[in-house]
């Protein structure tokens, strides 16, 4: 009994040992997605349970803290700013010349009735910085073999204190995500493609995002112009920006 178990032990520390350290992908993941600031241009394409709408907008950031978006479309939305510093957010309404704050987990709500809340909108989190991770398979997602990765928050913070990544071998971006809250349910899943190199670092142009909590067929969230590490001036980040 004691040989079967002994030998049970080997063969399972020996398939892990063919897997790549968590840690070590997490790091190329970041150094894909992540970077000091960027600049880029979207479009969302809501689908509801009977019609579609397609809001587009301009959006910098500053590492994991800043953020401002503008948006431009449709005309309803034109002029709608919103700015992120750390856990706050200040959303400006041109159709009443007012702003409001929002803080905390009121950051988790949907923005316009996407499948995306404003965390998921804003932010640019460096997974290494928030998650552990353990490799616990292969599997194959839209023709490319992946790395199946179960992550595990250790920040309390996390609006996902679990995530399931899919994350393509040759070029250590998630290609699937599972998104879970700390009592395991799963809360949102998405699907990234439209891969492009763009220099030197492999991104995807184009994400469809699925709340499991709600009805409806997902957010199309599609990437348009795109920089990175651009010059960003410290004005763009202010209440002050909000009302320009």
């Amino acid at each position: 009994m004691k040989l079967l178990l002994a030998i049970l032990c080997l063969s399972i520390s020996s398939a892990y040992a063919q897997y790549p350290d968590g840690k070590e992908i997490l790091k190329k993941i970041d150094q894909n997605l992540s970077s000091d600031n960027r600049i880029f241009t979207s479009k969302m394409i809501i689908h509801g349970r009977r019609t579609s709408r397609t809001i587009e907008s301009k959006t910098w950031t500053a590492g994991e803290k800043k953020s401002f978006t503008e948006y431009l479309f449709p005309a309803r939305e034109q002029g709608t700013k919103m700015l992120k510093l750390d856990d706050q957010l200040w959303i400006y309404s041109p159709s009443t010349d007012r702003t409001i704050q929002i803080a905390g987990h009121m950051l988790r709500q949907s923005v316009m009735g996407s499948d995306l809340s404003y965390e998921d909108l804003m932010e640019d989190n460096r997974l290494l910085n928030h998650y552990n991770a353990v490799v616990t398979g292969a599997e194959n997602v839209a023709g490319r073999p992946c790395w199946v990765v179960k992550l595990t928050a250790f920040d309390p913070n996390m609006a996902y204190q679990g995530l399931k990544l899919w994350v393509d071998k040759e070029r250590n971006i998630p290609l699937k995500e599972e998104m879970y809250a700390k009592s395991g349910t799963l809360l949102k899943r998405s699907e990234l493609s439209n891969v492009e190199n763009i220099n030197g670092r492999w991104y995807p142009k184009k994400i469809v995002f699925k709340d499991m909590l709600k009805d409806g067929e997902g957010t199309e969230f599609i990437i348009g112009n795109i920089q990175f590490n651009a010059a960003i001036p410290e004005y763009v980040f202010s209440k002050a920006n909000l009302k320009k």
